[in-house]
């Protein structure tokens, strides 16, 4: 099967087309024929080199969520697909096992059928990101009618944690700049702060009191304590974690918690397809133009998914 991946690790130009065997769906497995796998920044770490284990060996296939059709089930899988199915997964990338590839096998937990009415390609956009979101408000465990900041709302995570809140009955006050303000509105946020270091004062401006939690997508750390009310929790989304004046928390989170959630996966499909979630997709290349979908993501300012095609 064709993939895309590395054999060593630097920057975008190492992505290389490989041709690779195509993985069996084992038990309590389901394998994908891939038409869609999005790029991600996590993606481009792995990409970079970052730490890994001692046993993983070349090539490596990047690619954490995918779309395509169900083509193989494991023996003995307990699943409703079938072969032929239209779904979506959240992929963990392991070693050559990422969704840079035509065929990818995920456990069954980690796959839900397509939204009715997207694309592949939207599809796609929606499991990592969405879950990385249901995850984070999990975490805050607000309840309707409790106020929720977001920073980075206008990005893959924010955008959907805006909608998500808005959908637990939150009321939500999220960041943007001056380009990105009315799709924030648009999502659903209540009020709109201009974005930056000095947002966690424009929040205490509008909330005296301090808002109950706080979703970190921009990754502003220690500065969002300030935004958030005496006990109040801040989920982080790149580790950081510092303990925090006035007893805040600092909670980071890894998706991958996730995994096998099927039923939270399934549960945003359906809200897909209610209206409550906006699938945003900027831009789908060809798989072979993977290194070009990199310099895109490392250029900053993308909003929506970058999506490969297969």
């Amino acid at each position: 099967m064709k993939a895309v991946g590395f054999t060593e690790f630097g920057g975008p130009e190492v992505l290389q087309v490989l041709e690779l065997p195509a993985p069996e769906a084992g038990p309590g497995e389901v394998r994908i024929r891939v038409a869609a796998a999005t790029v991600n920044a996590v993606d481009a770490l792995q990409r970079s080199g970052p730490a890994r284990s001692p046993d993983a060996q070349p090539p490596f296939v990047p690619g954490m969520e995918a779309a395509g059709v169900v083509d193989q089930i494991g023996t003995g899988t307990d699943t409703d697909l079938s072969v032929g199915d239209r779904v979506m997964a959240i992929v963990l990338a392991d070693g050559s096992r990422g969704a840079y590839a035509e065929q990818v096998v995920v456990p069954a937990e980690s796959v839900v059928r397509a939204p009715h009415g997207a694309s592949d390609v939207q599809a796609s956009s929606l499991p990592m990101n969405g879950l990385t979101a249901r995850l984070a408000l999990d975490t805050l465990g607000l309840e309707p009618g409790q106020t929720v900041a977001i920073t980075g709302a206008a990005g893959a995570v924010g955008g959907y944690a805006v909608q998500l809140a808005k959908a637990d009955g939150l009321r939500v006050v999220a960041d943007a700049s001056e380009q990105d303000e009315a799709l924030i509105k648009e999502l659903g946020a209540d009020v709109v702060l201009r974005r930056g270091a000095e947002y966690p004062d424009r929040v205490r401006a509008e909330v005296p009191e301090g808002v109950d939690g706080l979703l970190d997508g921009a990754s502003l750390g220690a500065l969002t304590a300030r935004a958030v009310r005496d006990g109040g929790r801040v989920v982080t989304l790149r580790g950081y974690d510092a303990p925090g004046e006035r007893d805040v928390v600092f909670e980071p989170i890894v998706v991958f918690r996730y995994l096998r959630e099927h039923a939270k996966l399934d549960r945003l499909r359906q809200q897909v397809e209610d209206g409550l979630i906006t699938l945003r997709v900027a831009k789908s290349l060809p798989a072979e133009q993977a290194a070009e979908a990199h310099r895109l993501l490392a250029a900053g300012g993308v909003r929506g998914r970058l999506v490969l095609t297969f």
